[in-house]
């Protein structure tokens, strides 16, 4: 193929699974299972076949044992055939964008003109594992040959060692600064005086707009999903209709017993889901007569303080307004997810305050205001959820099927991404 810088790229479909909010127990789909249920029915609605794809690719954090390179694997299964490659990334939270902008940037080198592209993850299932003492004991077991040595290493086992490690709390905690997110979280509420009233008040509002979604037959993204029990899923279940600031006022703080502010009832949820985008060159869309939801316009990647990285949404979209010389009301619709009310909303303080766009932007004057009503209309990760792999692509996704039903020409999809990073997408209806 020959490389061509001008290369437009088109969002040209997309589906997603229900998200299934974790209860305590390994829900019933691995994350490669739910891959593969999410872009079977994508697939069998194209008029090509999945071999003349030219690669998939996908975000995951943490896939099972047996999903190693889970890219590759989900791309088997569905029938994509030996040839054609695929990948999986990382990225935190946002690995489904930063598969998006992979592929993406391929097209745009001319390296592909076809490619399926979005997240996986099965939270529910991350693995209890045996501490670095326990593995250690058991490397002495196996390791000593004879009998006499043998009972000499048991005699020193202690129940302690059974003790287990949560890996998602460990994966959960950023191993430079020593916060976990819930933690990080409470750092940008106290830098910009984010008080609990309103987090709450941002929480009630996502589980009121997810549901208002669902009854309006604003989700056609979703896939149902069947489990090996014949149980039927259609709905994100974490949606709360009983929600209310009284409600959630009666719970205490997640991550600062003592003067938090943070709770499970204004965080997004521990939850299991995945999502595709199919992207397409030009050629592509000629050659299959394709339909297109949105063009990819721009996408930025951002660094800041580990300690504070829910502004990273703000370190982002900044400079690809810059770049594109708009300010916050030329842009329809947004989506920021929601890892937590305190964050989002210190995203949105923070282009408010001008000795922070001075200070940590480099900017002249405040980057202004983002209308409420225009920002993750249906609801986000409080009421959704936020399987990690997964959000960074069903935020885009969802972004082309927003400015799609509102008439929008523009959107921004953007999210923080734990160890201090931050991703936007900036896309245009076609």
């Amino acid at each position: 193929m020959t490389p061509s810088p001008a290369t437009e790229v088109y969002i040209v479909d997309g589906s997603r699974t229900p998200l299934l909010k974790a209860t305590g127990v390994p829900g019933p789909f691995s994350a490669s299972d739910l891959a593969v249920n999410a872009a079977r029915p994508l697939l069998a609605r194209q008029p090509f076949p999945p071999a003349a794809l030219d690669e998939v690719i996908l975000g995951c954090i943490m896939p099972s044992a047996e999903e190693a390179n889970i890219g590759r694997v989900v791309a088997l299964r569905l029938g994509c055939g030996r040839k054609v490659p695929a990948w999986t990334v990382q990225r935190n939270c946002g690995s489904g964008m930063q598969a998006i902008d992979c592929a993406a940037r391929n097209i745009q080198a001319g390296r592909a003109d076809l490619v399926l592209a979005g997240g996986t993850e099965a939270m529910s299932h991350a693995p209890l594992l045996f501490s670095e003492k326990m593995a250690a004991w058991l490397g002495r077991l196996n390791g000593t040959r004879d009998l006499a040595g043998k009972l000499r290493v048991l005699a020193g086992f202690r129940p302690s060692l059974l003790r287990p490690v949560i890996s998602l709390l460990r994966g959960l905690t950023d191993p430079v600064c020593g916060l976990n997110m819930g933690q990080t979280a409470e750092e940008v509420a106290h830098r910009f005086g984010i008080d609990r009233e309103a987090m709450d008040e941002f929480a009630v509002r996502s589980h009121r707009r997810l549901i208002a979604a669902h009854d309006g037959g604003r989700l056609a993204e979703i896939e149902p999903l069947f489990d090996a029990d014949g149980r039927y899923y259609d709905r994100d279940n974490g949606a709360r209709a009983d929600s209310s600031i009284d409600k959630l006022a009666r719970l205490n703080p997640a991550f600062d017993r003592e003067f938090g502010r943070v709770t499970a009832g204004n965080s997004s949820q521990i939850t299991d889901g995945a999502a595709w985008v199919i992207l397409a060159g030009p050629r592509a869309v000629d050659r299959h007569g394709l339909p297109v939801l949105a063009r990819i316009v721009d996408c930025e990647w951002a660094g800041l303080n580990p300690r504070q990285m829910g502004l990273g949404p703000v370190h982002a979209m900044t400079p690809i307004l810059q770049r594109r010389q708009l300010c916050p009301g030329d842009i329809d619709y947004w989506e920021i997810n929601e890892a937590f009310a305190a964050q989002v909303l210190a995203c949105l303080a923070a282009w408010r305050d001008a000795d922070y766009c001075r200070g940590e932007l480099g900017l002249e004057s405040t980057v202004g205001d983002i209308d409420p009503d225009r920002l993750n209309v249906d609801g986000g990760a409080i009421a959704l959820g936020h399987p990690v792999g997964t959000s960074g692509a069903r935020i885009v996704l969802h972004l082309c099927h927003v400015l799609a039903q509102h008439g929008g020409q523009r959107g921004i999809a953007s999210m923080c991404i734990g160890g201090g990073q931050g991703g936007a997408m900036l896309i245009e209806r076609a």
